[in-house]
């Protein structure tokens, strides 16, 4: 029997994919400025995406506590977690001058940017430089931003994925096909769209997690699959740095993230410091040692100088405490406090081993523009999706402030067009039908399982060679073709499951190709067979794109 399509296309001027900070922060700018917007999520906006718990650092430049010098504060956020190479100067300054109007617009909206009373800047920065990490409360921050955007009269669409998105003959954006799995048969939703935003997150459970056998053990959002990475390279869509691939760390078996709002010092089995940045617990400083050197914890390990330690031993009650009670809360982490406490772990007394947990895309994939457009006309993206900006929290806000409001003025350049013949819709129903009407073969775990080792095997963060890659980009390949033939869902759950499998596919290959492609050693891509760094892709992204079966790999300057 085929997959239901549902009765009546849902038509909007506006449709996101993805309800997370970047998406609720369109949805509310869009409907305010007065367009029809409609966000559709995979799961409920208001405890979805890797904000789905809270935030409790907000990058940003307020003038009465930065002054002035707009170039210094750029080039000290330069210096932070929020900065580096692996984003155009042109994104930084855009996300970067905005945030104070997201940081107004939220505390108007009812999430406590000013916990202490004041303006309160904390961790993520360089001794001796200011501070810009706005210590905020941010436990609410996702049930207040569905309050905001459903009051302005966005339509919110929850358990509901979009799939693919829909262009027409000039490859122009025109809809999107999306599956509503709220019950136990999945039905497809079609959408007739003149702007389409992918905010669906980044790209988790495409490498071996911590704890392999808990696949759901992650650092960030285990429902943020590669979703967008993938329908926008089907669409056509240029990608940038995928093979800049990394991770997280925290808890080494116990994966959150919130790394900054621990309060001690990354130190070795014998409580030394392993950096030079700070020698004592520092509530207002914090530790920068994993912003400077994300990979320590690995890096230590396989040169057999590890473990490495969080080291709170030295840290005062009071910071302990509020670390415990306050931080972690705010943050969405407080699973930590309650396993210490379950465990009788004493941080006065014991050093928490940390770990880096698995590989993944964050701020690696949809290339942008300062409208926040990709290179499909009336295709936008915004937040951890995409592969030229960076801002975590606050770079997510601010381009989906961006985005809303070039899609609000972009809209009215174009007519609506009928989707309701589009081949894609056709051709995904029968694919979706086979899925659910087979009685047996492949269960989706099992192609997981197996996609992840091919990636870390042969496209992991340790050594990358053209032969390494090459084997593994046949064994990816032959793997999708597999899951097409043989996987099988019995539910709405498992459908999504498989959808999701399918997405990490297709986002692992052009990994591949353009690992394959940088002929470099430049990290964290280390290639054994080119074991320099070639200068000349100085200030470059690489940049991949597909169009029918033809695949285009270039290198562009940074803007």
């Amino acid at each position: 029997m085929p997959v239901k399509i549902r009765e009546g296309i849902v038509k909007t001027d506006f449709l996101i994919a993805g309800g997370g900070i970047s998406g609720l922060q369109a949805a509310y700018t869009a409907a305010q400025k007065g367009i029809k917007v409609v966000v559709a999520e995979k799961a409920d906006t208001r405890r979805s995406g890797c904000g789905a718990n809270g935030n409790d650092h907000f990058a940003c430049y307020i003038p009465e506590c930065h002054g002035d010098d707009f170039e210094l504060v750029v080039r000290q956020m330069n210096q932070t977690i929020d900065g580096g190479p692996w984003q155009d100067p042109t994104m930084l300054r855009l996300w970067l001058s905005r945030t104070y109007e997201v940081v107004q617009l939220w505390e108007s909206l009812g999430i406590n940017m000013r916990p202490t009373g004041k303006w309160n800047f904390e961790g993520h920065s360089m001794p001796g430089n200011q501070k810009y990490h706005l210590k905020f409360d941010g436990h609410n921050q996702k049930p207040a931003l569905t309050a905001a955007a459903k009051k302005n009269g966005a339509v919110i669409m929850n358990k509901t994925l979009l799939t693919d998105v829909l262009v027409n003959s000039e490859g122009r954006v025109i809809g999107a096909i999306g599956v509503d799995i709220s019950e136990d048969e999945p039905e497809m939703v079609i959408f007739q769209a003149k702007a389409v935003l992918i905010a669906a997150g980044s790209a988790t459970r495409l490498y071996p997690g911590i704890t392999p056998a808990y696949m759901f053990n992650d650092s960030g959002c285990p429902a943020n699959t590669g979703d967008g990475h993938a329908m926008a390279y089907r669409a056509g869509a240029r990608l940038a740095n995928l093979e800049m691939a990394g991770g997280h760390a925290g808890p080494r078996y116990f994966a959150r993230g919130g790394k900054g709002t621990w309060i001690g010092l990354t130190s070795d089995i014998n409580g030394q410091c392993i950096t030079p940045y700070q020698d004592k617990p520092s509530r207002e400083n914090g530790d920068i040692a994993s912003d400077i050197w994300p990979g320590s914890y690995r890096d230590r390990m396989q040169a057999g100088t590890g473990p490495t330690y969080m080291n709170c031993t030295r840290t005062s009650d009071a910071d302990l405490d509020y670390m415990l009670h306050d931080g972690f809360v705010s943050e969405g982490i407080d699973s930590i406090t309650d396993n210490l406490e379950q465990n009788n772990i004493d941080l006065r007394k014991s050093m928490i081993e940390f770990g880096s947990y698995n590989i993944g895309l964050s701020t690696q994939g949809i290339d942008i523009d300062v409208h926040a457009m990709s290179s499909v006309p009336g295709l936008y993206a915004a937040g951890n999706v995409v592969g030229n900006v960076k801002g975590n929290l606050a770079g997510a806000a601010v381009m989906g402030m961006v985005a809303a409001e070039s899609a609000a003025e972009y809209v009215k350049t174009v007519a609506d067009e009928d989707v309701s013949d589009h081949p894609l819709i056709r051709e995904r129903q029968e694919l979706y039908s086979a899925i659910m009407d087979r009685n047996e073969g492949a269960y989706w775990k099992e192609a997981a399982s197996t996609l992840q080792n091919i990636m870390n095997d042969y496209c992991g963060l340790n050594i990358r060679s053209e032969a390494m890659l090459t084997a593994g980009l046949t064994y990816l390949r032959q793997l999708k073709k597999s899951a097409y033939d043989q996987l099988y869902a019995e539910n709405s759950h498992e459908f999504m499951r498989v959808l999701e499998v399918l997405d990490l596919m297709d986002v692992g290959e052009p990994m591949f190709l353009m690992a394959l492609n940088r002929k470099e050693t430049r990290p964290p891509h280390k290639r054994a067979d080119y074991t320099y760094t070639n200068m000349l892709l100085n200030d470059k992204f690489q940049t991949i794109e597909k169009h029918g079966d033809q695949v285009t790999l270039d290198f562009r300057k940074r803007f």
